[in-house]
């Protein structure tokens, strides 16, 4: 196997969470390159039909696997769906995102924060993992964010959960590595997805980051691949237990 190789995804099964748009799809699509068979995920049925045929077009291999992973009844009916297709690598990348001051969040609004970020995952990966313990092969991947690692207002429950998500990962690749199976994170910076238009598209929060990120520019979307397909593939095989930060250095600059 030469070095080029070992980032082939072929004969692998991949399933990415909160793949309609965004980090997720890109992250989808990437893998599906590489050459894994990938699962979009996400809660409409109609988003995915519509990206099965864009990127059906592009000769990927992608099926639909449409369920909200924070309801019980649809993980489970999903998990079970998956047959012998059931997925050997799993990118936790569902996300919910409330801006708002943890005085302005109801008891409602904190749960459901930490069980969409969090909670949902963990159990997604539990599920999941008793398959890949049993082929000796696996990798999880699980979009952090740098909110884990450093704090700004607004962001409480979601650094939080983000944290919490580092804490499972690492505890994951300590459970499962005696089975074959990586568990790592990327966590990602500022990225000019759809989510973060409004913010994008502002000159004061544009100017903030060319003093803040020394490559001076938010991500692009498409520059979350190349994380994903190492981390997903061999030429990653022996890295377990790491957060991956693409964030353009920002959290390392004083």
């Amino acid at each position: 196997m030469t070095i080029m190789d070992s980032f082939s995804l072929k004969n692998r099964t991949a399933l990415v969470t909160g793949s309609g748009a965004g980090l997720g799809l890109e992250i989808a699509r990437a893998l599906a390159q590489a050459g894994a068979r990938v699962w979009l995920n996400g809660r409409s049925p109609s988003r995915l039909a519509h990206l099965i045929d864009q990127l059906g077009s592009e000769g990927l291999d992608v099926s639909t696997s449409a369920f909200d992973i924070a309801d019980d009844a649809e993980r489970r009916s999903a998990v079970k769906a998956f047959g012998s297709d059931t997925p050997d690598i799993l990118v936790n990348n569902v996300g919910l995102r409330d801006r708002r001051s943890l005085s302005e969040m109801s008891d409602d609004d904190v749960r459901r924060l930490i069980e969409v970020d969090l909670t949902a995952s963990a159990l997604l990966t539990r599920d999941l993992a008793e398959s890949m313990k049993s082929r000796g092969f696996g990798r999880i991947i699980t979009v952090t964010s740098i909110a884990g690692a450093v704090a700004r207002p607004g962001n409480t429950v979601y650094s939080a959960a983000k944290q919490g998500l580092t804490g499972l990962m690492r505890a994951l690749a300590v459970e499962y590595g005696p089975f074959g199976i990586t568990s790592n994170a990327i966590a990602p910076g500022f990225f000019a997805t759809e989510t973060n238009r409004a913010m994008s598209e502002d000159p004061d929060v544009n100017e903030y980051l060319k003093r803040r990120v020394p490559l001076g520019r938010w991500g692009q979307p498409h520059e979350i691949a190349g994380a994903a397909v190492f981390l997903a593939s061999q030429a990653s095989s022996f890295v377990n237990g790491h957060v991956l930060t693409v964030d353009g250095g920002m959290t390392i600059q004083m």
